[in-house]
């Protein structure tokens, strides 16, 4: 056990279930547009279209701005929809900014560590992620919440860190911890940015990496056992 005074959360599969979340969004979102019918088939068409994109933005390769409309777009493309893929995407992000589905745990452990000064770092929308956090039983526990998009960089990218950092008038990173779901993003962001890490790996996933975590946990209470 070691003492960490600052832990950083990542949010969606680590403090929230994003599946759970974006599955409740996109189903609301198509029966917006009277498309319920072949749900299943345009969900699995946008999970392999969105998780390409999200690897582009966190590899600097696109922007989150672009990322949003282009996963519709992509997806009409290939369905052969003709639907406005930027308002699609601006009612489709409306409806995630509505779901609150914690992980397991999540509201124990943050209540556990209260007593230490605990912040967000997220890569996503600022609209969405601040809405779900307000709307959530989680609202009012964090210092800062650090969103990629009001901060110009994604994690891994250091600038996020510098930026969270700065926010937090930290100067000490032996005592600063980061909580993440994502080897590529939190674990790598960490590495990076040289304070410890914790890899929150709740669906036994393989490392194939070459990043070894300073933690790995199963469950989100195994968190108190690792702070002091």
């Amino acid at each position: 056990m070691k003492n960490y005074d600052i832990i950083f959360f990542d949010i969606d599969d680590t403090l929230f279930d994003f599946t759970k979340s974006e599955q409740a969004a996109f189903s609301k979102v198509f029966d917006k547009y009277n498309l319920l019918n072949s749900l299943k088939l345009y969900e699995k068409s946008y999970q392999e279209i969105s998780k390409v994109l999200w690897r582009d933005v966190e590899s600097g390769k696109t922007s989150l701005v672009e990322l949003g409309p282009e996963r519709f777009r992509r997806l009409f493309l290939e369905h052969e929809l003709e639907i406005d893929a930027v308002v699609f995407n601006q009612d489709y992000l409306e409806f995630l900014g509505e779901q609150t589905h914690l992980v397991q745990g999540a509201e124990k452990v943050i209540r556990g560590l209260s007593h230490k000064r605990l912040a967000v770092i997220t890569n996503g929308y600022t609209d969405v992620q601040t809405s779900r956090i307000h709307h959530s039983p989680l609202d009012g526990t964090f210092e800062h919440i650090i969103i990629s998009e009001s901060t110009g960089f994604q994690k891994p990218q250091t600038g996020i860190f510098d930026y969270a950092f700065n926010k937090l008038q930290i100067t000490e990173k032996a005592n600063v911890l980061i909580v993440g779901d994502s080897l590529t993003s939190d674990i790598q962001g960490g590495m990076n940015y040289g304070i410890d890490t914790c890899w929150f790996n709740s669906q036994h996933k393989e490392n194939n990496t070459t990043l070894t975590p300073t933690y790995e946990i199963n469950k989100l209470e195994s968190l108190l056992e690792i702070i002091k």
